[in-house]
């Protein structure tokens, strides 16, 4: 079982509505734009999703310098829609009772939706270049994706 004594919370107030910011987190389509830090894509034809509880998921990040491939997954384990998403997070071919697992909801503040991020089971600091910024750098591409021109759906 994972250590939930360790992890992490991000947050970030965005300009898209929870049900936007929803089909961000779960249509294959849209995760293949920002489900990367910086300097990394995921092609879209590695993206599987199985959105239901007990359902896995798969994408696999590329290095754009060097080509390295990161593939990652994980199972969801809780979904409400629009609400709230949970789900293990890692390699793909982990035992999800092994895998950090990651919550993600959605409140509406009227104009903007804050986002909570919680990674638990591994340990993450601002600087580490790897879990924390990794992931501060991949909302921030969500962020981008969700502010920027673009129609979700």
């Amino acid at each position: 079982m994972i250590d939930t004594t360790k992890g992490f919370t991000l947050t970030r107030e965005i300009d898209a509505t929870p049900e936007e910011l929803w089909t961000a987190w779960t249509d294959p389509d849209e995760l293949a734009h920002w489900w990367h830090p910086r300097g990394v894509t995921t092609p879209r034809d590695s993206v599987t999703v199985d959105l239901r509880v007990g359902g896995a998921y798969t994408y696999t990040m590329v290095n754009d310098s060097t080509g390295d491939e990161y593939p990652t997954g994980g199972v969801y384990r809780e979904i409400v829609p629009t609400e709230r998403l949970v789900f293990t997070w890692g390699n793909p071919d982990d035992d999800p009772d092994d895998a950090p697992v990651v919550t993600v909801t959605f409140e509406s503040l009227g104009e903007l939706t804050l986002m909570t991020f919680q990674l638990q089971g591994v340990d993450g600091t601002p600087g580490d270049e790897s879990f924390y910024d990794g992931w501060v750098s991949a909302l921030d591409v969500l962020v981008e994706h969700a502010q920027g021109p673009h129609v979700f759906g």
